[in-house]
């Protein structure tokens, strides 16, 4: 049997119904901020709860934008997680800013207790990862965060419909970042993304900041991007959103049917899984030991599995400069040496699912 990873050719085996929708588009004329962005936007605003969602390029933009319109930029640091996605920290960086690095709890998501200790007087924001769709400790972070006077801009690119406490991701700060990439819970054919908020001002701002700044077509209030969310992956976006809900639902089956199974092999660790968590299951990764071997083993046996990241961000060739050596996040690392992530999107069948259990139970089985 083989287990693929990506289930792009499952999703849209039938792309006729999008095509369609395209077609009207192209008859329009209406390629640029159409009515298919503001009809997925008030969308998509309703599905995560928040006032204003803002369609940009892409999800670095769509955390990039709300850094910018709080006016952090040359000289500033932000706080960040060291077991991030690049684009995280490329989103920092492309305004000026400094990435300071947090270690990670083995749930995946920013260390909230080793927060404070990284402020500094140039600290002017704080970026939470909600890495895998998990939820960081959001409450903690917000208390951290006021007492100190510093803006939350959560990165919830991988966690569209994940909860901590009841609360949805990316309706803790004053802004956040979603990504439409084509590999995410919701998603277009390409790069896109959406920046979220409740603050009129900071909509205002971000509506400015990924059009040029252009107040009108002449008029050009501030200097910003050319980072709008195409017309065309806002029709798919269209078609896809009333999905979300039952996509999001499937994740989290297909996750808990896998922590069932691997709870059983004393060689795999399942990581914490709080109940204040409401997890999405972007990526389904666990623990295990001899990761590399096993990694192996399941590709000879057909499995995509992937190791999510085989090297940590702070250590990355592009940011030697920042002068971090290994062990200055050691959960980081470990994570970096120990994780093995799973298909676990909502095309995976329960057959495919078996597989990858037995697989991994007679990998430890004949050792």
């Amino acid at each position: 049997m083989k287990v693929r990873y990506s289930y792009l050719g499952q999703q849209f085996a039938d792309p006729d119904p999008i095509l369609a929708e395209i077609k009207k588009l192209v008859a329009t004329g209406d390629f640029t901020l159409g009515k298919p962005v503001a009809e997925f936007e008030k969308r998509f605003a309703s599905l995560i709860g928040v006032k204003h969602a803002i369609g940009v390029g892409s999800g670095t933009d769509a955390l990039k934008l709300p850094l910018k319109a709080l006016g952090v930029g040359h000289g500033d640091e932000v706080i960040t997680a060291a077991n991030t996605f690049v684009a995280t920290v490329g989103a920092i960086a492309e305004i000026g800013a400094k990435p300071v690095f947090v270690d990670a709890l083995d749930n995946f998501c920013l260390d909230v207790e080793k927060v404070e200790a990284a402020i500094t007087p140039k600290t002017k924001a704080i970026m939470p990862v909600h890495f895998t769709g998990e939820m960081c400790d959001m409450p903690r972070l917000m208390e951290i965060a006021a007492r100190h006077k510093l803006p939350v801009v959560e990165d919830a690119c991988q966690a569209i419909l994940a909860e901590c406490d009841g609360k949805r991701g990316g309706t803790w700060g004053i802004g956040a970042g979603f990504s439409l990439h084509p590999l995410k819970n919701l998603n277009v054919w390409g790069d896109s993304g959406v920046a979220v908020t409740n603050d009129d001002a900071m909509a205002a701002k971000l509506r400015l900041l990924r059009n040029h700044g252009l107040a009108n077509r002449d008029e050009v209030e501030i200097l910003g991007y050319n980072s709008r969310l195409d017309s065309v992956q806002a029709v798919v976006g269209n078609w896809l959103i009333p999905q979300t809900q039952d996509i999001t639902e499937k994740r989290i089956a297909n996750g808990a049917y896998y922590d069932r199974a691997f709870a059983d092999i004393k060689q795999v660790r399942v990581p914490p899984r709080s109940n204040r968590v409401k997890r999405v299951f972007h990526l389904y990764m666990i623990f295990a030991e001899d990761r590399d071997a096993l990694h192996k083993h399941c590709l000879q046996a057909g499995i995509s599995a992937k190791v999510h990241y085989p090297i940590p961000i702070y250590r990355q060739q592009g940011l030697l400069h920042l002068g971090h050596r290994r062990g200055d996040f050691p959960v980081s690392d470990r994570q970096a040496d120990e994780v093995l992530s799973f298909p676990v999107d909502q095309h995976l069948s329960r057959e495919e699912q078996d597989f990858v259990i037995e697989t991994v139970r007679g990998f430890y089985r004949g050792r």
